[in-house]
């Protein structure tokens, strides 16, 4: 997400023609889209991001079983 961001940001000043960055090469502009690209196909083929998804549901998981218990007044006593 971070290479979207710089790089609509560097597209906009390159547009606009806004201080250095309106001097530089398009490649360099559009180098952090690239970026991204490869980013996010490291992250898939690597198993990166469903690893992610996968701990967020095993945390939403917990949080809801922790839930349930103290509503059934099951959870353990605390000192």
């Amino acid at each position: 997400m971070a290479f979207i961001v710089i790089g609509v940001v560097l597209l906009v000043l390159k547009l606009t023609e806004f201080g250095p960055v309106g001097q530089w090469a398009w490649w360099i502009v559009l180098a952090p889209f690239a970026c991204a690209v490869v980013w996010w196909a490291w992250a898939d083929a690597s198993g990166y991001s469903k690893r992610r998804a996968m701990d967020a549901m095993d945390a939403k998981r917990t949080e809801r079983r922790r839930r349930n218990m103290e509503a059934l007044g099951s959870s353990p006593k605390r000192k």
